[in-house]
């Protein structure tokens, strides 16, 4: 086995690496960026090189570099991880040539699986069945267009050479192709250095299912089953599963073969997931190969009972296979699900900052957690941003939807904004419980999955105003009312007045300090509070309910932890927030730091309430931002190409006043 390897990436991924390697008395080496200095990976592992500059184009994606720091530490093998390198065919000859082992398959192998649109006629060639679509070099917007109307609408627009949702759209109509492409072709340029695109036949009620493929040196291929990835949006996995809901014996075996011959067919060695598209029929369709480790492959080690970066490791020692097909077995139900700092009800807006408070779930034999973060760590605008993986087995379906319920309810961050309560509420939608699943779920339950089912109940605004007002309060044996931060006054209690926010409803609320607790008056109603809170947490009564956790306040944001959900309440301070008052009303601020990409209206237009004004790109991936409300847009303060920070403005913008 090697002494040695280097990791040539970061986040959890990187972090999974190095504790399989541990395990395997194999010593590590992580590579780091401007941005990763204090990252979890360079704290983990045995040795660490510096690589460049924060964005990914100046040090996680330049080979030399990466080639030059396993050179000087005399590491004898590169595991790529995925994403940056990994599928990059360059990249595993220059290892070669080096006299480096690439942990991954040949570099013709990547090759031949790396342009969709030549993977497709290698997969026609070994009788693996393909979507309908057009996989040619012909890229005139025009003749692309013309091959959409032939295809028939809705038809699916992808990258040729990337993944990841990334450079992928679907379009309805003949007249919206053209803005969809030139979309795709910029992100796909941005995201791959190469703007080529296919156009497929987009699949009704499509499930996106996969297939693990592991092969080895001596020319042994195996499948490890399937996952279920249909629960995404933009074309990016949110929920994955293994195995998948309703897969018969037949099917499986029909798909697994496939999936072994296509990868036959390049001779491949290592780890590979063949993915699928299925229609409600039966049918299935090639759509692509990922020649790498995915994302999502926890579930497949779970109930597999199997290391799939030690097989990894193993198969580029030059080792077989460690089971036979006949050896393996599914054994009970993982759900995999991806924490990120992203704001769902923005859009899925990258969220960026500091990672103040972070409490994921303990792990055990049945709940597992990657993450490439801790609590201090920053969530930055360089990188993906997830935070972590949470995997949940358990014997059957059911009882791992209840693991994952429990499991998302125990995560608690504070510093950025997460997909936690978005990831609660969609694993409880009637048509994921019920295993009702294609790549439209998401879209399919949008009532169900509304910020709206979160709005705070009567006890809710009560428990948070309570909450508010204790913040500085300490607890004390002495009497004296000089030593109690309560408001005492010599004729009673003063009642505090609290204003709070919450989903864009506002409450003012009297908080008043008594012996029984505390007294909460909103308008006419008033509720008693009754139990402690502090700086260790809260346990308090209201009415016949009792209500447990810990809140923590950043800046004018109170989080509030509990047993069933997580809220969140600004706490409006009037003096305070007219001071700090400034001019940058009727205008709007960029929601993260990015590149303009283009803009969409000329100065002056008068628009309606969503209308698209303006592109940006942060983490290569494009967001729209719209129009507020029905106005007139004065003028832009960005042009295509400007580099803008968070909370730059962006857009001189009138607000149409009602008459």
């Amino acid at each position: 086995m090697f002494n040695k390897i280097l990791i040539a990436n970061r986040g959890e991924i990187a972090c999974r690496v190095i504790s399989t390697c541990r395990r395997l008395g194999i010593a590590t080496v992580a590579v780091y960026s401007d941005a990763d200095r204090n990252a979890r990976h360079v704290r983990l592992a045995d040795e660490a090189v510096h690589i460049g500059a924060a964005p990914a184009a100046e040090s996680y994606l330049r080979a030399d570099v990466i080639l030059d720091a396993a050179r000087r530490t005399g590491a004898q093998a590169i595991h790529p991880g995925y994403g940056f390198l990994s599928e990059n065919a360059g990249f595993a000859r220059a290892c070669a040539e080096a006299g480096v082992v690439f942990i991954g398959p040949p570099a013709n192998a990547i090759d031949a699986m790396g342009d969709k649109s030549a993977a497709k006629a290698l997969m026609q060639a070994a009788n693996v069945p393909l979507t309908p679509g057009y996989h040619g070099d012909r890229q005139e917007p025009e003749f692309l267009r013309a091959q959409a109307d032939a295809i028939g609408y809705p038809v699916l627009i992808k990258a040729s050479a990337g993944g990841g949702g990334k450079g992928m759209r679907k379009v309805e109509a003949s007249a919206d192709f053209e803005a969809a492409l030139a979309s795709c072709q910029r992100e796909a340029q941005s995201a791959f250095g190469n703007a080529h695109v296919l156009v497929e036949k987009y699949v009704e009620r499509p499930r996106h299912i996969e297939i693990q493929v592991f092969g080895d040196s001596q020319g042994n291929v195996v499948y490890l089953f399937e996952r279920d990835c249909s629960v995404q949006r933009r074309h990016q996995k949110v929920l994955e599963e293994a195995p998948a809901p309703g897969m018969t014996p037949e099917r499986r075996a029909a798909m697994g073969k496939a999936a072994t011959d296509a990868a036959r067919a390049v001779g491949y060695v290592g780890a590979g997931t063949v993915e699928f598209i299925a229609g409600p029929d039966g049918d299935f369709y090639f759509m692509e190969m990922n020649t790498r480790l995915q994302v999502e492959h926890p579930v497949t080690e779970m109930i597999t009972g199997t290391d799939l970066v030690e097989w990894q490791l193993r198969v580029a020692f030059g080792g077989p296979l460690p089971k036979t097909q006949e050896q393996l077995r599914i054994h009970g139900h993982a759900l995999e699900a991806r924490l990120y700092a992203e704001d769902a009800d923005r859009g899925f807006l990258p969220s960026t900052g500091t990672l103040r408070h972070l409490q994921l779930p303990q792990t055990n034999a049945n709940v597992r957690v990657d993450a490439g973060v801790e609590q201090g760590d920053a969530i930055t605008p360089y990188y993906d941003p997830m935070i972590a993986k949470l995997i949940v087995w358990d014997v059957d379906r059911g009882s791992a939807l209840q693991r994952m319920q429990r499991a998302l309810a125990q995560c608690q961050v504070v510093g950025v904004t997460t997909n936690a309560a978005f990831l609660r509420r969609l694993v409880m939608t009637d048509s994921f419980r019920h295993a009702n699943l294609d790549t439209a779920l998401i879209e399919r339950e949008r009532a169900a999955l509304d910020i709206q089912h979160s709005v705070a109940t009567t006890a809710d605004w009560a428990l948070a105003a309570v909450l508010a007002s204790n913040e500085n309060a300490a607890a004390s044996d002495n009497a004296s009312p000089w030593a109690i931060n309560d408001g005492w006054r010599l004729t009673g209690p003063a009642a505090r007045s609290i204003t709070l926010e919450h989903l864009q409803q506002q409450h003012v609320l009297q908080v008043r300090r008594s012996s029984e607790g505390w007294q909460v008056r909103s308008g006419d109603e008033m509720q008693q509070v009754t139990g402690h809170a502090d700086a260790n947490g809260y346990a308090l009564q209201i009415g016949d309910r009792l209500y447990r956790g810990n809140a923590l306040r950043d800046g004018n944001v109170l989080h509030v932890f509990g047993d069933e959900r997580q809220q969140r309440f600004t706490v409006h301070d009037p003096v305070a927030e007219a001071d700090s008052a400034n001019d940058h009303g009727g205008s709007l601020l960029a929601p993260m730091p990015g590149r303009v990409v283009t803009l969409l209206v000329e100065p002056g237009s008068t628009v309606t309430r969503g209308t698209p004004l303006l592109v940006m790109e942060a983490m290569k991936m494009e967001h729209t931002l719209q129009a507020p409300a029905d106005g007139t847009v004065h003028g832009f303060r960005a042009k295509a190409g400007d580099q803008v920070g968070d909370g730059a403005v962006l857009v001189d913008f009138e607000v149409t006043q009602a008459s």
